[in-house]
């Protein structure tokens, strides 16, 4: 397996993890506190994402590595429903399997 794809992967997955962890609160804490410790979260998460996709666009063609890194809608719709118990519609179905179709017929 070629390591832009890889790195391209985990863009998408470090970008989606940042939407989930900005949504998730933290209770019983001030908020000041509970602030900082979301901003440096996300901070964290979005600078992972950047990171790989631009190591997957150095080693890769861009072409290809963007509608990869694009999958992160899916998986944040996917991460959505399995850790903030978000409604997954037909709809949302229909649209994940057609990011995901697209996604494979751009990449071959």
């Amino acid at each position: 397996m070629n390591m832009w794809f890889i790195f391209a992967i985990l863009s998408a997955v470090f970008a989606a993890l940042t939407s989930i962890l900005a949504k998730v609160g933290i209770e019983g804490v001030d908020s000041n506190l509970a602030t900082a410790v979301r901003t440096v979260v996300v901070v964290a998460m979005t600078g992972a994402s950047w990171l790989c996709y631009y190591k997957a666009i150095q080693l890769g063609d861009v072409s290809k590595v963007v509608p990869i890194d694009k999958l992160s809608v899916v998986i944040t719709l996917i991460l959505a429903f399995v850790f903030l118990h978000e409604s997954f519609t037909v709809k949302s179905a229909i649209g994940c399997v057609l990011i995901g179709a697209g996604t494979l017929i751009m990449v071959l």
